[in-house]
């Protein structure tokens, strides 16, 4: 795993500080072996016997290189933008102690339908008590809200934001310049910003990479974070996938774990694996 990380890292077109520097500490014994506690942390967290069902996504989404490009410490107050099935905050849920972990749900003012924002409403109510259950911990030690809804005090104090495979339901639903604003207000003025995201190729038409296929542009995600207060600090090839040709004329959802095909090639696109995704870091410019 460690090495598999450190070529990943190599081969980023932006180099950016190991996790054991996220703090800007130097390198001596003490921090060393913070660094260690953390990985060592991290380590039996994924290997948990219940994660079982879990973990057989582990070798297409690679938890713990991703959240250690992200730079995320246990004591961080870190958010993850729309948790959908919670595969990861059963992960985070578990290793932000002392820290805290938040889920953050879409804007309700965006969608027309009551019957969508009630349901919207209804995840982030129910997400502390979700991740309790899986963690043993009190559900008060979570906490969850929708960016209309921003709780007093919560803007400036996030070390960490994850967004991951959401950017391009954020571009075709016309709400992503409305969504990372409010995230960056979240936002530290130190914090950062990780995304990873289904890519298409750097030549692949807009009406190919304007979201509804489920994949974007590397360039075009970038200049967008860059026009909405961001900069760029790092990416990394940690979950890229050369199989996947990226052109599915059902989109990203050909291939695992949706198969919208269902059994139709259904071999071939399980030895494809999940999707090629771009893995960015950004941070909070002044």
């Amino acid at each position: 795993m460690k090495m598999k990380l450190f070529l990943a890292l190599a081969a980023t077109a932006l180099s950016a500080p190991a996790f054991a520097d996220s703090h800007g500490h130097k390198h001596d014994a003490a921090h060393d072996a913070m660094h260690k506690a953390h990985t060592e942390k991290m380590a039996k967290i994924l290997a948990d016997p219940s994660r079982a069902e879990d973990s057989k996504r582990d070798k297409y989404r690679h938890p713990a290189e991703t959240f250690e490009f992200f730079r995320i410490h246990p004591d961080h107050v870190v958010g993850e933008y729309a948790p959908g099935g919670e595969w990861i905050s059963r992960i985070l849920g578990r290793y932000m102690e002392p820290g805290k972990f938040n889920g953050l749900y879409f804007s309700t003012t965006v969608f027309a339908d009551e019957k969508t924002r009630e349901g919207v409403k209804a995840g982030a109510a129910k997400f502390p008590d979700d991740v309790a259950k899986v963690t043993g911990r009190p559900a008060t030690d979570y906490a969850a809200f929708t960016l209309d809804a921003i709780p007093e005090g919560a803007k400036g104090s996030f070390d960490r934001i994850i967004v991951m495979r959401m950017m391009h339901n954020l571009q075709r639903w016309n709400m992503a310049d409305q969504e990372i604003k409010r995230m960056r207000d979240l936002l530290k003025d130190d914090g950062l910003l990780g995304i990873e995201q289904h890519r298409a190729k750097a030549d692949a038409p807009y009406s190919y990479a304007d979201g509804g296929k489920g994949y974007l542009r590397e360039a075009d995600v970038i200049k967008f974070m860059e026009a909405n207060g961001f900069e760029l600090v790092a990416k990394s090839e940690i979950n890229a996938n050369p199989k996947d040709s990226a052109n599915w004329p059902d989109g990203v959802w050909t291939l695992p774990p949706a198969l919208r095909l269902k059994d139709v090639d259904k071999a071939k696109y399980e030895a494809i694996g999940e999707s090629d995704r771009m893995t960015l870091l950004f941070r909070k410019r002044p």
